[in-house]
């Protein structure tokens, strides 16, 4: 198989596998695709031990890290420190979550801080430096335009930019600022997105960026199968950029409870829901979710005062969940796209590769023999 990003990230398959487990970056790679370590939550040093165990398991081959910089957040360019930001968050929200956690049974937490907000100026530089240290051949960024020093520092390096977009205009954007690559994220998708559907969205968004510079474009949002990574590739798409078919591998770090939420899943049961992190994240639907958008409460936080809110309750409340907690159980939630209804049996990471390679033939040819 060879396509345009193929070429580009020198593997075999045209499939990018997101995931914030090192394991599971390191087993996609080693199978022929490419990993990427996504690194929101990791401080500095925790990012390079990451890295370099990847290095040091997949034998040179490719892999990327993605980055999370985004163009807007609460406090950003104010130099706020972890405290003043903290001080930022009403009592009236923290009641809410105190109150949500109640009225599932589960006692209030001991006074303990507030989460480390994920987006933190201090660190961002830090992380793309590190990040560039390592072999990694591509660096990626969600939620906006990556800021000009990723861009520069990356180039410096000859690494290639990546940047996630939900519309046609944002890729516009993204291809004027210079980013190399670009991912088609349709609503489908785990985690922050968009509201288009990924089938309208690639080819709008390959049309778009066409009139202004030839970059791969790939396809991003409920792809889980090698026939619906067959079928980006046939509306114009480089390849596949896949995240939430990961979650449920015998190498993820999904909280168990999660795992079995998302196998028992239909496409319906996800949401897009503000309640985690202050911006749209599709997830799992539970109690959690319906209770920040049943509009009966104070409403989110911006990012990143929301996850700085909410982590600490939303980990005890997996650890809660694993232990058969019922009011637990009913609030666990993470972040999937609606493919999760066609994930419904926990496989190694090597084995969903190898199905996304057989599928993707098998779909090829299917669609060469209608030629006939």
């Amino acid at each position: 198989m060879k396509t345009e990003i193929c070429e580009l990230l020198d593997i075999e398959l045209p499939l990018l596998a997101f995931s914030h487990c090192r394991d599971v970056v390191a087993a996609v790679t080693n199978a022929g695709g490419f990993g990427v370590l996504g690194v929101a939550a990791s401080d500095p040093e925790h990012l390079d031990r990451e890295l370099s165990w990847i290095d040091d398991h997949v034998g040179g081959k490719p892999y990327g890290a993605d980055i999370l910089v985004p163009s807007s957040y609460e406090g950003k360019g104010e130099g706020l420190s972890h405290e003043q930001l903290a001080a930022r968050i009403p009592q009236v929200q923290r009641d809410y979550v105190a109150r949500i956690l109640r009225d599932h049974g589960i006692e209030e937490l001991p006074d303990e801080p507030l989460g480390v907000p994920f987006i933190r100026e201090d660190i961002g530089q830090e992380q793309i430096d590190i990040a560039l240290s390592h072999p990694i051949r591509l660096l990626a960024n969600g939620l906006g335009v990556p800021p000009v020093n990723m861009l520069d520092a990356a180039h410096a390096k000859g690494v290639p930019v990546a940047a996630l977009v939900g519309t046609a205009g944002h890729a516009v954007n993204q291809v004027q600022a210079g980013v190399d690559v670009i991912v088609a994220q349709g609503t489908e998708a785990g985690g922050h997105t968009g509201q288009i559907a990924t089938m309208v969205l690639v080819p709008e968004v390959i049309a778009a960026v066409g009139s202004v510079k030839q970059v791969p474009v790939l396809a991003a949002g409920g792809i889980v199968t090698g026939r619906q990574m067959a079928a980006a590739v046939t509306l114009g798409a480089a390849g596949a950029w896949t995240g939430s078919v990961w979650l449920t591998t015998e190498e993820a770090e999904t909280a168990p409870a999660t795992v079995a939420k998302m196998l028992a899943a239909s496409s319906r049961d996800t949401t897009r829901s503000t309640g985690r992190t202050g911006k749209p994240a599709r997830q799992l639907a539970s109690a959690w979710t319906a209770a920040w958008d049943s509009g009966t409460g104070p409403g989110s936080l911006a990012m990143p005062l929301q996850s700085m809110l909410v982590e600490k309750s939303l980990a005890h409340i997996d650890r809660l969940a694993e232990q058969g907690h019922p009011g637990a159980t009913q609030l666990a939630t993470y972040f999937v796209g609606q493919g999760v209804g066609l994930m419904n049996k926990v496989k190694s990471t090597r084995e969903v590769v190898y199905d996304f390679a057989v599928d993707y033939v098998d779909a090829v040819q299917r669609a060469a023999a209608s030629l006939d």
